[in-house]
């Protein structure tokens, strides 16, 4: 579903909120500064990191944790952006990303032609297959959503996406003050970045790190079971659960609302299954850098 509305109404300074003339309130941009190619990373180290592949870059900015350099690789340009950790920074970046394309920020009201934007997301996850080993590379061909940013919105989702998030619910059992949705990537990604080096399925997107992926320490948790559960659960189209993160969900949902191409690809560093951890991620993560790249 693509964002419509009124192109002729204004929106008021308290809601379009900008840091100056022309200037989107937290990426603290312009629309001159960014491509719409754009990867997204949470880490901030590591945008130069990406960057150091480019021919050359012609932007460079920080404001808050939001760090974004644009340039040139092979002759295309793509930005790289920095979200930090979790679905409201993603509510955040991806309103602001469509707002520098797809709103006049000096006469505030939207454009009448819209840009869609291709973006891509680099992270990392745990794997939940025990098969699936440390330091793959998993796309996330669906999300399932434990945050609650999709429910602030009014959303279309299609009927199989409706049906799995049914079955999904009925399997995992989960207290009743957690509402999941399910969301899917964009088709075209998937083709781009799918290969034989890659696995791909079911991705949860967590509202934290410790009790919502199942992990307790010195507070017991609410759910039974909640890695087993996921690890288990098949679809009725074959699909498996095969990774945790903290950021798709949001980004699928509100990317596609908003007319635009979005994919996750992660690097697996802990399988929870198997209850192991990478001991040296970073070589690893290079070699993703490298392959989202040559495929964009």
């Amino acid at each position: 579903m693509e964002a419509s509305g009124n192109k002729k109404i204004r929106y008021p300074e308290s809601e379009l909120v900008l840091g100056g003339k022309n200037i989107i309130y937290h990426l603290g941009i312009s629309p001159q500064d960014i491509a719409p190619s754009i990867l997204l990373v949470g880490d901030q180290d590591r945008v130069a990191l990406i960057s150091n592949y480019f021919d050359s870059v012609r932007h460079r900015s920080q404001h808050r944790e939001f760090v974004i350099h644009t340039g040139t690789y092979k002759g295309k340009e793509i930005s790289v952006v920095s979200t930090g950790i979790g679905t409201d920074n993603i509510d955040i970046v991806i309103n602001e990303l469509d707002a520098l394309f797809n709103i006049d920020l000096i006469h505030r009201v939207n454009k009448e032609k819209h840009t869609p934007l291709k973006l891509v997301r680099i992270g990392t996850c745990g794997i939940l297959q025990p098969h699936i080993p440390v330091h793959s590379f998993i796309i996330s061909k669906n999300a399932l959503g434990f945050d609650n940013v999709a429910h602030f919105y009014q959303l279309n989702f299609s009927a199989s996406e409706k049906q799995t998030e049914d079955e999904m619910r009925h399997h995992l059992q989960l207290p009743s003050a957690i509402q999941p949705y399910f969301t899917s990537s964009s088709e075209t990604l998937l083709k781009e970045l799918s290969s034989e080096e890659t696995f791909s399925g079911i991705t949860v997107t967590s509202s934290g790190f410790y009790g919502p992926q199942g992990r307790t320490l010195r507070i017991p948790l609410s759910t039974y079971q909640l890695n087993e559960k996921l690890e288990s659960f098949k679809s009725s189209d074959g699909s498996k659960i095969v990774n945790f993160e903290m950021e798709t969900s949001a980004f699928y949902a509100l990317g596609k609302a908003l007319g635009h191409d979005c994919l996750t690809i992660c690097l697996g560093v802990a399988n929870r299954a198997k209850q192991e951890f990478s001991d040296n991620y970073h070589p690893h993560m290079e070699r993703l850098i490298q392959y989202v790249l040559e495929r964009i």
